[in-house]
Formats: structure tokens, C-alpha cells, sequence
């Protein structure tokens, strides 16, 4: 059987940011809490093809961050009034937009997390800007968010094309997949993993001999399947570039048509836990993928993961990880500025430097508010291997956080 390929993406403990910072607490820095009340927004997808990897999940874990703030600083807390409101934006950029600014504005959010879908992150970017208000991107991977969409008010904390691409890409065409067909959603998120792709492919000795975009969100790509085997010269690798429920249905699609037995493997953008668990482990066993954080990475992971379980009854994706890790974070820099004023909290994140449950060799970057960090090279575990239904991952390599992410922020960034 040959070799399947995917990409994925994926504490500070509140003491170690503390002392990062140099000591902390209410009234450490200039200004109060708005209204006496820290309000987190988490923008999701609570019902379409993201709900199972972000979704009413993503709003556990930024409740569970609110849980362990409070339990942390008690009395001493910047404010006792933390609240936590929800939205779905149906995976609809304008939508998103519209959302983003009645949270801000009239539910009073001071911060907002989540966000899938990369053409409604950059419109919830826009308003972030706009209302001078902080965003926490986790689930979204264009890296316009630290190109020409940066701005002043956008963090993007847990993964993005590049760190895709730059993964598995790379591997891939290392260890043989010369020729490439690559099927991709037509909207940011797509065309950003495709042009990634393509970039690292032919960097590391490959070609691209066809590509083609698809409709998102669809359910039926046997347009694009059937084409592949026929194409000249045929491709080694179909790389599908969905995420989601989009791409269980075109893995499902890829075995019905049995194109590993013409010769055409198969190397997937994005792979999350969710999509494993879909499609069969047994399915998917030894597809190699990029990811910014899987469960049992290690102690202090599997720790988190465990009582993530108990609190939803199924294992976290590392959108779910990376939306305690922000909100966490965001609390500590509140509590450290002694204000919710998102210019002072910005001040306190900048630069620093970090480990929590998420991020190994974490860093805000200040100047595009990238966050870099440890990513993974895994693959899908044999079943046979698992200690447990949800062990799907298998780390092969490290990723150091310097070459996991670009090394410096991109030129077209203009955060002022």
C-alpha cells in the first residue's frame, strides 16, 4: 500500500506570563475595565462543514480558559464580571462582518476568537480595525492576516498556509511525489493553501501539472477525481486542499473511485481529528500531515485533552487548544495591563515570549502579531496502535517555531 500524505495544522501558564511580564495584577497598568465586565466573543461555525473541528466546541474551551482565569486570581482578579457570547456566521464572509460589529458593538465584546473560513476572518479583520477592538484568528489559515491584511488589532495564534505547505509539501515531493493535481475551494483559504503549495513543491524539485478550484461548500467531486488519472503526463499525488466536511467527502470520493490503485496518491491540505474520525483511521493509516498541536503531543497536552473530555465527551482539534490558549492569554495581559483597552493589552502580548498547553517555543511576533511556535510532522497512526478510539496522531518530526512559520514578517505587512 503506498503512502498517503496530509498537512494540518496544530501555556504560557499564568505565572510564567506573569513573570514574563514582571509581575501583575489590577492596577499594574494605566486604565480600568470598561463597565466592569470582560466580554469574549467566539464567531464559529456552529453548524456547517466547520462545526465539528471549531464550532460549539470552540466555545468550551474559551469557557474553560474564562473557568481557569478566575480560579487562578480569585478575588484579585482585574474584574469578577467575565462574560462569554457566541455566534454562528454560516461560513458566509458577509455574514461574519455583520456579526463582528453587533458583538463588538452592541454585546459589548472586547476581544474576539475563533473565526474558520479565511474570507470571513478577513472581513472580521477589517472590523476589528475598525473598531479598535482585538481579534484572535485560530481557525483560519491565509496568511493575508500577516500580509496585506495585518493590522494593529488581528492575532493570528495557531497555524496558516505557509506552515502547511512548507510541511508537507516539501516532505512529500522529497520522498517521491514528483508530479502534482491540485483540487482547492475556490475562496481565500483555497487559493492561498494552493499558491503555498505549488511554491513549496516546486522548491523542493516537483511539478504542478494541473489545478482546479472547486465550489465550497459541495459534496460531489467526481468531476475533479476522474480527471486526475488521464491527465499528461498522470499525477503521482492528487493533493486535496479542502478542509472539513468538504474534504471528508472528497477522501470518501477518492476510495470509491480507487484512484490509489491507478497510481494517483493522495496528500490532504488540512487534516484535523474530527476528519479522521470521519473518514476512518483505518482509511487514512499512514497519511503523513503538518500539524500545529494534536492531543497527546505530551504530558502537559494530554492533561488539557483529558479534561476536555470530560467536560464534551470527545477529544480537542488544536483550533479548540489554540481558542483556550488566546483567551488565556488575553485574560493574563488584561489582568497584567489592569485595563481591557485593547492598545494597552497589545502592549503586554507584543514580543512576549511563551509555553502553555498549545504552544511549545511560542512568540507574539509585534510586527505582524504573528504567533510562532513548534509545529509537527505526524502521521495517521494504524488503529491497531491506538491506546484509544481518538488516538489518530503519530509524531514523526519537530518543527522548530524558526522554520515552521516565515522567518520574518512579510513585506506587504503595514500595521500602523
Amino acid at each position: 500500500m503506498k503512502r498517503r500524505w496530509a498537512t494540518s495544522a496544530a501555556m504560557i501558564s499564568a505565572g510564567a506570563l506573569l513573570a514574563a511580564c514582571g509581575g501583575g495584577g489590577p492596577g499594574s497598568g494605566g486604565g480600568k475595565i470598561s463597565g466592569d465586565k470582560i466580554t469574549l466573543g467566539v464567531l464559529t461555525d456552529l453548524s456547517g462543514v466547520y462545526a465539528d473541528l471549531a464550532g460549539p466546541h470552540s466555545v468550551e474551551a474559551v469557557e474553560m480558559a474564562v473557568e481557569d482565569f478566575r480560579k487562578k486570581h480569585g478575588e484579585d482578579a482585574v474584574t469578577q464580571e467575565i462574560e462569554v457570547v457566541e455566534a454562528d456566521h454560516q461560513n458566509k464572509p458577509e455574514l461574519a462582518n455583520t456579526l463582528a460589529r453587533e458583538m463588538y458593538d452592541r454585546k459589548g465584546a472586547d476581544a474576539l476568537f475563533d473565526v474558520p473560513t479565511s474570507s470571513a476572518a478577513l472581513a472580521v479583520a477589517n472590523v476589528a480595525k475598525n473598531s479598535g477592538k482585538l481579534y484572535f484568528n485560530t481557525a483560519a489559515a491565509t496568511t493575508e492576516l500577516t500580509g496585506e491584511a495585518c493590522n494593529a488589532y488581528t492575532y493570528s495564534w495557531a497555524y496558516n498556509t505557509y506552515m502547511l505547505a512548507n510541511g508537507t509539501g516539501t516532505a512529500v515531493t522529497e520522498q517521491g511525489g514528483e508530479n502534482w493535481y491540485m483540487i482547492y475551494p475556490d475562496y481565500a483559504f483555497g487559493q492561498d493553501l494552493q499558491e503555498k503549495f505549488q511554491t513549496a513543491i516546486e522548491s523542493a524539485g516537483g511539478k504542478v501539472v494541473a489545478k482546479d478550484p472547486t465550489p465550497f461548500p459541495h459534496d460531489n467531486f467526481s468531476t475533479f477525481l476522474l480527471k486526475a488519472p488521464g491527465l499528461k503526463p498522470k499525477p503521482d499525488v492528487l493533493a486535496a486542499l479542502q478542509a472539513g466536511g468538504d474534504l471528508v467527502n472528497v477522501v470518501k470520493q477518492y476510495n470509491q473511485f480507487k484512484l490509489e490503485k491507478k497510481g494517483v496518491d493522495l496528500a490532504v491540505g488540512l487534516l484535523f481529528d474530527t476528519d479522521v474520525k470521519s473518514i476512518g483511521a483505518k482509511k487514512l493509516a499512514g497519511t503523513l500531515f503538518t500539524t500545529a498541536w494534536f492531543w497527546n503531543l505530551d504530558d502537559a497536552s494530554r492533561k488539557w485533552a483529558d479534561r476536555f473530555k470530560e467536560r464534551t465527551g470527545s477529544r480537542p482539534t488544536f483550533v479548540h487548544a489554540a481558542d483556550y490558549s488566546a483567551a488565556m492569554n488575553y485574560l493574563e495581559a488584561v489582568q497584567k495591563a489592569g485595563t481591557d483597552k485593547a492598545e494597552d493589552v497589545s502592549d503586554v502580548l507584543d514580543g512576549m515570549e511563551f509555553e502553555d498547553m498549545f504552544a511549545r517555543n511560542g512568540m507574539v511576533r509585534a510586527e505582524d502579531h504573528r504567533v510562532v511556535h513548534d509545529a509537527y510532522l505526524a502521521e495517521v497512526k494504524d488503529p491497531a496502535k491506538a491506546s484509544e478510539p481518538e488516538d489518530f496522531t503519530e509524531l514523526v518530526e519537530t518543527i522548530p517555531a524558526d522554520q515552521a512559520f516565515r522567518s520574518e514578517p512579510a513585506p506587504a505587512c503595514r500595521m500602523k
